[in-house]
């Protein structure tokens, strides 16, 4: 079990381990360096599709370099555009996951930042094209300039989500000094609940 709580990116890949199959479609609406596009293309094998999304070229082009590197390369499609504006390029296809690392980038300028708008938006919609028994997978933090106000949008819009439709469960590490980041869960029913 100490694999599993060390931080919250490892529980996040722990659940998604479990849920995505080969031949799924999975979103990394903040690729970054690419690590989680890596294990989503992993996990969604060579029959399934990664749909890999950031503003910044250079997190494109980091993405683009370690999955060419790793053999993932005709599994991900890289898009340089805002995580808000996923729908408009999934052209109907429903996701069974997506992910959501948040803040900045990795070694990457600490002045461009997820925020509040763009997220909550990119989070309706990742809800709305997300597949029944889907999952929305959202690492926070709060310890950068933004990443408390960012956090409390994000909880704010989901403790209103309907029940009937969706489980939302948070995590966050309570003993830990420097505000470590924080883990929200979202599954969406594969049929209303009520």
């Amino acid at each position: 079990m100490q694999g599993i709580i060390r931080n919250s990116v490892s529980m996040s890949r722990h659940i998604l381990n479990h849920h995505i199959k080969p031949g799924d479609l999975a979103i990394d609406a903040t690729c970054g360096r690419g690590q989680d596009t890596l294990f989503l293309a992993r996990l969604v094998g060579k029959t399934g599709r990664v749909f890999a999304f950031d503003i910044q070229g250079q997190a494109i082009h980091s993405t683009y370099c370690l999955v060419r590197k790793q053999g993932w390369l005709d599994v991900v499609v890289m898009i340089k555009d805002d995580h808000s504006n996923m729908a408009d390029h999934l052209s109907g296809n429903t996701p069974k996951a997506c992910v959501f690392n948040l803040g900045y980038m990795p070694e990457g300028d600490h002045d461009i930042i997820t925020t509040p708008h763009s997220t909550i938006s990119a989070l309706k919609n990742s809800l709305d094209i997300l597949a029944a028994d889907g999952v929305v997978s959202l690492v926070f933090y709060t310890g950068h300039p933004g990443g408390q106000e960012e956090y409390e949008a994000i909880n704010d819009y989901v403790s209103g989500l309907s029940q009937s439709k969706f489980t939302v469960l948070k995590l966050e590490f309570i003993n830990q000094i420097n505000s470590p980041p924080g883990l929200i869960l979202i599954h969406k029913f594969s049929e209303d609940k009520r």
